[in-house]
């Protein structure tokens, strides 16, 4: 019976393995639940990343909807995500907020120069705090908050054109049929 030990443990690998490969196959890694939808976003005061003695907060964004767009310039994944930005922000319907995020200033204002800046502004989170108020597994991620600064909508990954189509303006369009605040 001991030399069958080293086998059935093997094959409970081996069964450990195929379960985590079907695991992954039946749910999308970006499709993480926030505990924020259809909560208030949280409170945050962040100074504008090109010009740090004004700030924005959170009451300052109140009366009409927005996306915040959690980027940064050494993300990758922004880079894939930011054309669509540039081609395809301005028809969302609602204006979108910069968020850099642990990102040296500099190198920030230095990547939006080099690739165009699609934001209606931008504020910076050199440290991070605030981000993890609001969840932040990483960049880029967005937020929809309608104008009573209520999360709707929260995604993990970069906005593609797809994404944009088939959830992030079916959520805007949903806002525009609720009471105004």
């Amino acid at each position: 019976m001991s030399r069958l030990l080293p086998f059935f443990g093997f094959l409970l690998l081996v069964a450990l393995f195929g379960f985590g490969i079907w695991w992954n196959t039946q749910h999308d890694q970006r499709e993480v639940p926030s505990p924020l939808i259809n909560k208030p976003a949280p409170a945050f005061v962040l100074p504008k990343l090109d010009d740090p003695s004004q700030t924005v907060s959170r009451d300052n964004l109140l009366g009409k909807p927005y996306l915040i767009n959690v980027f940064a310039s050494w993300c990758i994944a922004c880079g894939e995500e930011h054309p669509v930005l540039m081609t395809q922000g301005k028809s969302i319907g609602v204006p979108i907020v910069g968020y850099n995020y642990k990102d040296a200033p500099d190198d920030a204002k230095a990547w939006l120069a080099k690739h165009g800046n699609p934001y209606d502004m931008v504020i910076a989170d050199l440290e991070g705090r605030t981000a993890i108020d609001f969840g932040v597994y990483g960049a880029p991620e967005s937020f929809l908050v309608d104008g009573k600064g209520v999360i709707r909508y929260k995604r993990i990954g970069p906005l593609t054109p797809e994404v944009i189509e088939k959830e992030l303006k079916p959520a805007i369009a949903a806002l525009a049929k609720e009471p105004a605040p």
